[in-house]
């Protein structure tokens, strides 16, 4: 028998079991505020993944305008972040 890494082993757990998805939502707000900013990422009342779409909540009228004509570039730098394809859709509330 091989030798096999403990961070293997976990990778393998996590990645076929349910935890990745839990562990996805709890990593997007950091990613977010290193993908976006500090600014964007103070203004962004919530943030969250649901079947590879990204949700979005902020009051702000403006930062939803720019939001909106971001969103390739922003599904690109999560995925990036991710080094998957995690983000296919955004959804701006």
């Amino acid at each position: 028998m091989g030798t096999y890494h403990i961070g293997d082993a976990l990778k393998d757990v996590v990645n076929k079991s349910r935890l990745k998805n839990g562990l996805r939502a709890a990593a997007i707000e950091e990613i977010w505020e290193n993908v976006m900013g500090k600014t964007i990422a103070k203004y962004t009342e919530k943030i969250e993944i649901i079947n590879h779409t990204l949700f979005i909540t902020t009051h702000v009228a403006a930062l939803k305008n720019e939001l909106h004509f971001q969103k390739d570039l922003i599904v690109k730098r999560i995925n990036e972040a991710f080094n998957e394809k995690v983000i296919t859709n955004i959804v701006i509330r």
